[in-house]
Parts: structure tokens; sequence; C-alpha cells
């Protein structure tokens, strides 16, 4: 994507870059860079094998973003997979201007904590699909 390309070159972003951004992700946006001024985006880096998790925190929990492609939100399937209203959710764009801005946490762990971390991740992911599950049942 071109014009974080150009906020990962310049490190800021111009008012021009926020108009295109503004008319290509519309009110994403604007809940991208709260999440990245809330310092809400973290990178987790695994000791030795140099293994990296992206989480974005959002209202309710953190959701794992891979690769700049896929979300655990509700929003990345219901929008971008099921209904193809948008290309991304607004946790994959924190992650990006994140990112280009340098503006993350990075924290530190072992291997060892990989699992773990991924498997708290999951159990969250699960129990509220579970929930969704229960509300669309009665």
């Amino acid at each position: 994507m071109e014009i974080i390309e150009q906020i990962n070159a310049n490190k800021c972003i111009t008012g021009e870059n926020l108009e295109k951004l503004v008319s290509h992700f519309g009110e994403r946006i604007w809940k991208a860079l709260r999440a990245v001024t809330e310092k809400r985006v973290t990178k987790y880096i695994f000791k030795p094998s140099d293994k990296e998790i992206w989480t974005v925190s959002g209202k309710n929990r953190d959701y794992l973003v891979i690769s700049d492609f896929y979300c655990t939100c509700d929003d990345f399937y219901i929008n971008v997979v099921i209904r193809k209203k948008s290309k991304v959710c607004y946790h994959i764009l924190a992650k990006k201007l994140g990112e280009a801005l340098d503006l993350y946490t990075s924290t530190y762990q072992t291997d060892d904590n990989y699992e773990k971390l991924m498997l708290k991740l999951k159990t969250i992911e699960t129990r509220n699909a579970k929930k969704e599950y229960r509300k669309m049942k009665n």
C-alpha cells in the first residue's frame, strides 16, 4: 500500500496522507489512529527464535493480527471475509500504521511463552465465539 510506504519513509502522516487514508478506509482510520496513539499495538518478540506476534488491544480484548492480512476480530470475519465491505479491519490498519510510524510497544518473551500466549488468545477467541453462538440460538 503506497500510502503506508510513504508514512514509513517519512515516519509521519502528512495532511495529504491523512486525506487519502480517510477516503480509502473511512471511519476505520480514526479507530486505527486512536489505537496507535493510545499505545494499544504490541509486537511480541520471542527469543531465541525471533518469532513475532502482533496484537492490537480492542475495547474488549486483544486481537491477533497475522501478516497484515488476517485479524481475529469479528469485524474482519463479518465485513472483510463474508460481506467484503472492506479489505481490512481497524486492527490491521493500526498494526500497519504503528509499524510504519514506529509507535508500538515491543515485548520480549522467551520461546517457552509463545505457546502460552497463543493458547491464551485462542481461549479468548473460543469463549467469545461460544457467546455469539448462544446469542444466535436465543
